[in-house]
């Protein structure tokens, strides 16, 4: 039996530290900025309904160790999205509706900074020294959580954003803390166009800001926002009209007004962007036939799940696949457990079960002749973090792929071999 390391000077390129052979950023993986109060940060009672979440739909983490989140990561959007002090917000059910409506290929994320009961100027950077100093501990406890700059924080988890995907547009709740200043639409737009060039966003990306509720007590601060709009052509209203459950202080939506508003939200994008939130033809290395994400699968539990494929590629879904589809029509595949992707033989060629530990993961590869072996690694969002492509003499061969150097979380595998081509989501644990 011939066992190949990917280690060994035949693969020296393809097992390098993960950063050396990430893909470019996922024309499918819209990502969105949303910063604000109180009402952006989230009030609502996290639900039952509101903990599981389709695994399209992440969060990037924009504070450390929050619920077991690094930062700079992404994580499912289970809330709350923003920080430790904040509930179910309009961010949660915004990105649920979009993964909802929008075609299967797109992923959605959202990069959340916001802080209860902040003014506009909380957006400055460098923050008033002396803003910060007048306000209740509380407050300056999220600050420090967002670097001491909630500003600079939000540019700099919107420039790692922009590594994996494309930043589609901004949404936008605040202003209640600033009711009374009729400068206030001017100053959001400093913020915006600042937001812009910091991050080099599309000069026209747009911006959707959310109203206050007709009947709260801040409703006066409805006279500001409607005037946004006048700042810019890239700025649109969100409305809040009809959504009156609100909390005791009639400050904040409820639950459900969190749920409706977001999805208002998510309305407004679509009919905002229209044919731009359409699914782009990506091309991966080496095949026309590697996945594109793992997203939209289930998260993967231990051990691994897996599907094989056989049949013409029609580049739909993460488990695409073998452009050989005369070649692998009479494939035959059998799942053998939790731990391993299924085995697949076609023409001469077989994949066998895959076994996953947290140092490496070992797959079989039994060719009746010489053949091309490819191998590679995909992130839950898509980027390829592995890879592999040699030369296999006839016979019973094993691939040992090690990797000892990739972060803990889920990830999908594919393996191909001549014309049979087997994949699995693994995860990776420590």
């Amino acid at each position: 039996m011939k066992k190949v390391n990917l280690l060994g000077p035949l693969f020296g390129f393809a097992l390098m530290a993960a950063a050396s052979v990430y893909a470019d950023p996922d024309p499918n993986f819209h990502i969105y900025l949303a910063f604000g109060q109180s009402n952006m940060e989230g009030q609502g009672t996290i639900e039952t309904q509101d903990k599981t979440v389709d695994p399209r739909f992440q969060m990037l983490s924009t504070i450390d160790n929050f619920n077991g989140r690094a930062l700079g990561t992404w994580n499912d959007a289970i809330p709350p999205l923003a920080n430790k002090h904040g509930g179910l917000g309009p961010t949660d059910y915004f990105g649920r509706t979009l993964v909802e409506k929008l075609d299967p290929q797109i992923r959605v994320g959202v990069v959340v900074v916001a802080i209860a009961g902040c003014s506009i100027v909380a957006f400055d950077s460098p923050m008033d020294q002396g803003y910060l100093n007048d306000q209740a501990g509380w407050f300056k406890d999220i600050v420090k959580d967002y670097g001491g700059d909630p500003y600079k924080r939000l540019v700099d988890m919107a420039k790692k954003a922009k590594e994996d995907g494309v930043i589609k547009g901004i949404i936008f709740h605040q202003g209640e803390t600033d009711e009374g200043d009729g400068d206030w639409p001017g100053k959001v737009k400093k913020v915006y166009d600042r937001l812009v060039k910091d991050v080099g966003l599309e000069e026209d990306i747009p911006f959707f800001a959310g109203e206050v509720p007709y009947q709260g007590s801040s409703k006066g601060t409805n006279n500001n926002i409607r005037k946004l709009p006048d700042q810019s052509k890239n700025f649109y209203l969100v409305s809040a009209e009809g959504l009156n459950d609100l909390d005791m202080m009639r400050i904040h939506f409820s639950s459900q007004g969190y749920r409706d508003f977001g999805k208002r939200y998510a309305e407004k994008v679509m009919e905002v962007l229209g044919d731009k939130l359409k699914p782009v033809a990506t091309s991966t290395p080496e095949s026309s036939d590697s996945p594109a994400s793992s997203s939209s699968e289930a998260p993967a539990s231990s051990g691994a799940e897996s599907s094989s494929s056989a049949g013409p590629a029609d580049g739909s879904s993460s488990s695409a696949q073998s452009p050989e589809s005369s070649a692998v029509a009479d494939a035959t595949s059998s799942s053998e457990g939790s731990d391993a992707i299924r085995a697949v033989q076609a023409k001469g060629v077989s994949i066998g079960r895959a076994v996953v530990s947290d140092r490496a993961i070992q797959v079989p590869v039994n060719l009746d002749r010489a053949s091309r072996v490819n191998v590679a690694v995909y992130s839950v969002l898509g980027k390829q973090v592995m890879s592999m492509d040699a030369m296999f003499s006839a016979g019973e061969n094993t691939v040992n792929l090690e990797t000892s150097k990739l972060p803990v979380g889920n990830y999908l595998i594919s393996v191909q071999a001549g014309s049979a081509r087997s994949t699995a989501r693994i995860d990776i644990a420590r």
